[in-house]
């Protein structure tokens, strides 16, 4: 099977792309990504050499670009990671978030439709359904109800994809995960954030009261999941993939604090994110019963597991606060990007 494998210098996407080299070698894997802030070449730098990947520097939203990579590797299948995906980098600056996770899924769409692609899966998130009182689950089927304008884009973004299917009986998924966590996780996010600061002694800023509630799913856990879709799932289906590990963002912070030797004192309550959804929770019956996936990972395993990969790999983090990760780019991918 020959994949293109959008957004995968990301955190998820390289994560994904790893598990995929791991369970199946033999599979030509094409990375196609913008490499905006949140890319990193670093994620990836084990696989440079491989044969059986391929990196190349592009935009989803360059059409051209994408029909290129179809046609010249003979793409069987893409699984789009590609988004711009920080609520407060939404909130600020919305535009970009509806190029890219709107326009960028429909010239993916229409490649795929073109080339007939056997299939496409959709990577979306739990935010698109909105925020849950103190009980109850996202399924399959909880209406959409985005409250960001990230989580807006990325409903728009699904919609899309159902249309294909129900319009052109294109193959689909669309997969919805509950927030993850694991090595390579962009220092911006709550987990490595936390980490980052507490290593260097800072404070650690916690949206209002900080008992916003999360399920958490780790990243290797999602890319078996997305796996299994890949080769089992039905066309058209959604898919809720879910960690059952449901934390306040306080409990994690005092977690990583304890586990790390700090104090309390570091924490600094701030202002609250406009539109903070309380609490997300999934799920993943669905998944589990039709598909057999089961996450290998506790959250207490996998968050100390997590927090030893940071002290274990400061220099690539460092690098992140830095600004080093990006220089270089334009020597380390294997195709111009204008197709």
């Amino acid at each position: 099977m020959n994949l293109l494998v959008t957004g995968g210098a990301g955190f998820i996407g390289s994560n994904f792309i790893r598990h995929m080299r791991e369970t199946h070698p033999d599979y030509l894997i094409v990375n196609l990504d913008k490499l905006t802030y949140a890319g990193n070449l670093d994620n990836l730098t084990d696989l440079e050499n491989d044969e059986n990947y391929r990196f190349v520097k592009g935009d989803i939203c360059n059409e051209a670009l994408v029909r290129h990579l179809l046609r010249t590797y003979s793409i069987n299948a893409i699984i789009n990671f590609a988004a711009e995906s920080h609520v407060d980098r939404s909130i600020s600056d919305p535009g970009i978030f509806v190029t890219t996770n709107i326009s960028g899924t429909q010239v993916l769409l229409e490649a795929a439709r073109t080339y007939g692609i056997d299939k496409y899966i959709q990577i979306s998130t739990d935010e698109v359904y909105g925020s849950l009182g103190a009980t109850g689950y996202f399924t399959e089927e909880t209406p959409l109800a985005p409250n960001s304008p990230y989580s807006a884009s990325k409903a728009a973004g699904d919609l899309l994809v159902r249309a294909y299917h129900e319009t052109y009986g294109m193959n689909v998924n669309i997969t919805r995960c509950s927030n993850n966590y694991g090595p390579f996780h962009f220092p911006e996010k709550l987990i490595p954030l936390m980490i980052t600061h507490a290593l260097d002694g800072k404070e650690l800023p916690v949206y209002g009261d900080g008992l916003n509630i999360r399920d958490w799913l780790h990243v290797r856990d999602h890319a078996a999941a997305i796996d299994l879709v890949l080769h089992q799932g039905k066309s058209g289906e959604v898919y809720n993939i879910g960690g059952h590990n449901e934390r306040t963002n306080i409990q994690i912070v005092e977690l990583i604090l304890e586990r790390l030797g700090n104090s309390k004192a570091l924490i600094r309550y701030v202002e609250d994110r406009l539109g903070h959804d309380r609490r997300y929770a999934i799920d993943p019956a669905k998944l589990e019963s039709q598909l057999g996936w089961q996450p290998k990972y506790t959250f207490e395993t996998g968050i100390v597991e997590t927090i030893d990969w940071y002290l274990e790999n400061e220099v690539w983090w460092r690098d992140i606060q830095s600004g080093q990760y990006l220089n270089g780019y334009d020597f380390r991918y294997s195709e111009p990007a204008n197709g």
